[in-house]
């Protein structure tokens, strides 16, 4: 069949099994941008291109399937980048396709020209430059392919605008199905299977351990093993923490879990990993924000590392057995092993460990003091209120900074894919458009953004494309009139000198700015008024809707791990001091 590139690339995202685009035409892709108008894909407008990629990141962590975005050369491809680099960050697969100038004019410096697969090298798993029509359907299926096995990441294909032109003759091509026989990946073999003799030892080593604990991250969500490391916690009888980027990959109600770790995690889960003997990491990567000052960290601990990227494997904490793989399948391994060994009745004695954990647990909960009248309201108390009047599955996305933690401490997360934030980029701006994806991808949801009003001004004109798209996010917009976490860490580190952080209770006027952009606002200033407002916002459904919480300025997150220190010396709240 006889056809021009751009029709060729329509074709091929239809076959990859494409559901929705997020995209903003301009001249070097506009090419593509005309056999869409008949393809069943869904293109949404938006009005950035960096939130064309958190959308599409969005859409992929609430739905497992890959984003696609489309946007043009030059400012737009430089727009993407921070996307590209977020999704690169926390693993997040999605397909870029960037438009080019014409082949014969990459390096004139011709109009909005760059060179976005050179700017973009660092922050993708891969990226092409694609030469002639004819490799269209090959390479968009390889990027696919790329972005979705193995540890799944970003992947960008330029495209010059002279092979997807129909008026020019370098975009006529010969259609032709694209298959995995085809590709040429070299060096590209992801390992999913463990090393038996490797499972068999680390199976021995967490029936030996009296004060072991299960630090999960994000790679159990790529893999889809909640399922798994439920059987093999309960199995083994160890807690568990879920990192950032893990919440929800273990119920937060089940008697295991203890939550966050890390530099804003509950005391509970950082002590229980600094004091542990044994630390089974499934897919998690010893972040910074995890590990606190690396040399005091787990200090008597043994480590079990297991994920997908063999480059992770000794990174940053040396481990005693590291197994490279998949986690659903290692994990399932782990179990079979286990019960080879002897299963629950193998374990250690670990009583006084049990003991030890219900004491912290006991001593320092996540703690707050509610609004004395007249107060503005405590950002923890909205949440709390907003969790229990939504569904058990709702879909929840965050900006970054203080709204970010609080949100993660003080849901409950007992389903995978409900939620969604910038961890490893830690991206302002994160959390509207991501809700924009989560929402395309899952209708049937509720979803709600977690915002801040820093991230809020940075991307809030998708509001406009949500709106228009009819996608009915809704919005919980925390007001203090600060850029919160700097706010606090220039108080606790800085003597109190505020520099620069401060916004305005006022400007802009959020509720007339979302009513601007087609949104039902509502501005909510007492604790009486939260629930009431809440409801409401609930039985919307045919609209984006947006309340401001105008919240309390001086409100810190605790704990906290000071940056630099060790977790030993996590901050709690003043009231547990």
């Amino acid at each position: 069949m006889e056809m021009n590139g751009g029709q060729a690339l329509v074709k091929t995202l239809e076959r990859e099994g494409t559901e929705v685009v997020f995209g903003l035409p301009g001249g070097a892709i506009l090419p593509v941008y005309d056999p869409i108008i008949e393809s069943p894909v869904r293109h949404i407008l938006v009005r950035h291109e960096q939130g064309a990629g958190h959308m599409a990141e969005g859409y992929a962590h609430a739905t497992g399937r890959p984003g696609v975005v489309m946007i043009t050369s030059g400012p737009g491809a430089t727009n993407g980048v921070t996307a590209l680099c977020d999704a690169y960050m926390d693993s997040i697969p999605i397909v870029c396709i960037t438009g080019q100038v014409p082949y014969a004019a990459i390096g004139t410096d011709a109009f909005q020209e760059c060179d976005t697969t050179g700017i973009t090298m660092a922050v993708t798993k891969h990226n092409f430059l694609v030469t002639e029509a004819q490799d269209i359907p090959r390479i968009i299926h390889e990027a696919f392919h790329i972005a979705t096995t193995g540890r799944p990441g970003p992947v960008l294909v330029d495209i010059p605008k002279d092979i997807v032109d129909p008026r020019n003759p370098r975009s006529a091509m010969t259609w032709y199905e694209p298959t995995d026989d085809i590709m040429e990946l070299p060096g590209y073999r992801p390992a999913t299977a463990g090393d038996p003799e490797l499972v068999r030892v680390a199976a021995e080593m967490i029936c030996a351990a009296e004060r072991p604990v299960l630090y999960v991250g994000g790679g159990i969500l790529k893999s889809r093993a909640a399922a798994e490391l439920l059987t093999l916690a309960e199995l083994i009888d160890v807690p568990v923490v879920t990192t950032l980027m893990a919440r929800g990959c273990f119920p937060d109600s089940h008697e295991l879990c203890l939550g966050m770790p890390g530099m804003h995690g509950n005391y509970t889960a950082v002590t229980a990993m600094q004091r542990s003997d044994l630390l089974i990491a499934l897919g998690a990567r010893f972040d910074d924000r995890v590990t606190g000052r690396l040399d005091g960290f787990a200090p008597d601990a043994k480590v079990i590392h297991v994920d997908i990227d063999a480059a992770e494997l000794g990174k940053v904490r040396m481990p005693d057995v590291a197994i490279q793989g998949d986690c659903k399948l290692i994990i399932s391994d782990l179990i079979e092993a286990v019960r080879a060994c002897g299963g629950a009745e193998a374990q250690a004695d670990r009583r006084a460990w049990r003991s030890t954990i219900s004491g912290w647990q006991e001593r320092h909960p996540l703690t707050y003091e509610q609004s004395e009248p007249g107060e503005l309201l405590k950002p923890q108390y909205v949440l709390e209120v907003l969790r229990d009047s939504t569904p058990d599955d709702t879909i929840v996305t965050s900006g970054v900074g203080q709204h970010q933690m609080w949100a993660s401490q003080y849901w409950r997360f007992d389903h995978p894919y409900t939620w969604i934030n910038s961890g490893g980029l830690g991206t302002m701006g994160f959390s509207v458009p991501a809700a924009i994806g989560a929402k395309v991808g899952m209708p049937d949801r509720m979803v709600w953004a977690v915002d801040g009003d820093g991230c809020f001004q940075m991307t809030a004109q998708e509001l406009v494309t949500a709106s228009m798209e009819r996608i009915p996010i809704k919005v919980a917009l925390f007001n203090n009139a600060y850029l919160g976490m700097v706010r606090q860490w220039q108080e606790m580190f800085y003597e109190e000198r505020y520099s620069e952080v401060y916004l305005s209770y006022e400007i802009p006027d959020y509720v007339k700015w979302a009513e601007a952009m087609g949104c039902v606002a509502l501005r909510v200033e007492s604790p009486e008024e939260v629930a009431p407002a809440i409801a409401k916002a609930n039985e919307i459904d045919d609209r984006p809707v947006v309340l401001e919480f105008r919240s309390s300025a001086g409100e810190n997150v605790y704990p906290m791990v000071p940056a630099g220190q060790s977790n030993s010396d996590i901050v709690v709240d003043p009231s547990q001091r």
